[in-house]
């Protein structure tokens, strides 16, 4: 079986505003086979500092609304160590869910790339705010 490359994202939640807005975006995606949900972690950091990490299935759903719905591939994947390494990036107060999925889309192109004997030298991610920011400059 082929598998295309994973990304994890990291979305942030100043203030702790979980909307529920983004899990329809997601379960479209997964519904209609680009992505295949690997992992969701949601880490939290307090008014002291302290951060926290809590898997998908430790979560109420009320806090995340349309998250509990979204199959799990290999829930474990990302852990407390995953989410101590925001620590620097989250304000006091703040979230953030970390999500690591298989751009499914891609497969075909890397079954491809293999059967050329080719191989991908590197892979750069452009954030999509950034590429906004370019075409209206």
């Amino acid at each position: 079986m082929v598998v295309g490359p994973v990304d994890v994202i990291i979305i942030g939640f100043p203030g702790n505003k979980f909307t529920g807005k983004i899990a329809p975006a997601v379960a479209d995606l997964v519904a209609s086979g680009t992505v295949r949900i690997l992992d969701l972690l949601f880490v939290s950091k307090s008014a002291d500092g302290t951060v926290t990490s809590l898997r998908i299935e430790d979560l109420d759903a009320s806090l995340v609304p349309g998250f509990l719905s979204i199959d799990i591939h290999h829930a474990g994947i990302l852990d407390h160590a995953d989410a101590e390494e925001l620590e620097e990036d989250l304000t006091a107060n703040s979230s953030a869910l970390m999500v690591a999925y298989e751009n499914v889309w891609a497969g075909r192109f890397v079954a491809a790339i293999n059967e050329a004997d080719a191989v991908v030298i590197d892979q750069i991610r452009i954030p999509a705010h950034v590429v906004n920011a370019a075409l209206t400059a």
